[in-house]
């Protein structure tokens, strides 16, 4: 008498390697949101100003610092040295802050705009495993491409500040680590404003949102210092302040400074995390 097997039901070893809850692997959802972050004229145009406007204007700063250059004491604009060459590499950051902000937030809320949400949820239908691989594409790619702006603009600046004899090393420690904090910054911008964009689901909305954290919080919390003293402590904890403490440490060590960014980021993707599962496409 012979038995019937049944080969319908996937074996152990191979549904530990769908995760997502369908039949496509996390690497598999990866490479998707790749795709899709690439399929976008947005993410060509967000990343070529990113590199663009940092070249530019590292040639600018490059062209203030000499003009300003005390050859006597080694100093411009009140710093010397390496810091520098970090002022000119990084000083289209800024620009390049806002600019991932916004591609960050319409990475996710063009997918409610478009309708293909239903598309991603029903192909991840755990959800989360696709928030996930959308936030380490969007991290990956944006870290790298202030990597490349900054290595960038440090270059070019070379034989602006060389000219007035000003020179530094860009493996010295004063250099590449503001220069790498700077770049993981903006990539942790990208990655919070995933997150907002997520839970607002509108592109206007998370633009507004994340460039209001970023501009407008920091402005009016000062301005409310000057009324109530103890908002002052507030300042540090500020997303954009911390920030700055991350990469020039004033008020609080460096480390502390990336925890209170991290937490930010945590928040954001947590509640994120939350309404994507509650919620209805």
């Amino acid at each position: 008498m012979s038995t019937v097997t049944n080969t319908d039901q996937p074996t152990a070893s191979r549904a530990s390697f769908v995760p997502t809850g369908s039949g496509l692997t996390f690497s598999g959802v990866l490479r998707s949101e790749s795709i899709k972050l690439w399929s976008l004229r947005s993410t060509y145009w967000s990343f070529s100003l990113v590199v663009v406007a940092s070249l530019g204007i590292a040639v600018l700063m490059a062209l203030a610092i000499t003009s300003g250059y005390d050859s006597a004491s080694g100093t411009a604009m009140g710093v010397n040295g390496p810091q520098l060459f970090v002022l000119a590499a990084t000083a289209g950051l800024g620009l390049g802050q806002l600019i991932v902000a916004v591609l960050g937030v319409l990475s996710i809320s063009g997918e409610y705009s478009s309708g293909m949400i239903k598309s991603t949820l029903t192909a991840v239908p755990n959800r989360l495993p696709a928030l996930f691989a959308k936030v380490a594409v969007l991290f990956t790619f944006t870290f790298l491409v202030g990597l490349l702006s900054v290595v960038g603009s440090y270059l070019v600046a070379i034989p602006i500040l060389g000219a007035k004899d000003i020179s530094a090393n860009l493996f010295d420690a004063d250099v590449y680590l503001p220069l790498l904090g700077n770049v993981l910054f903006l990539a942790l911008i990208a990655v919070f404003a995933i997150g907002i964009g997520t839970i607002v689901r509108s592109s206007a909305g998370g633009i507004a949102t994340v460039l209001g954290i970023l501009l407008l919080l920091p402005t009016v919390v000062a301005l409310f210092s000057m009324l109530v003293e103890w908002v002052q402590d507030i300042m540090p904890f500020l997303f954009t302040s911390a920030g700055s403490e991350m990469i020039t440490p004033n008020t609080m060590e460096s480390w502390q400074g990336f925890l209170v960014v991290l937490a930010w980021v945590v928040v954001s993707l947590g509640a994120a995390a939350l309404l994507l599962k509650r919620r209805d496409a």
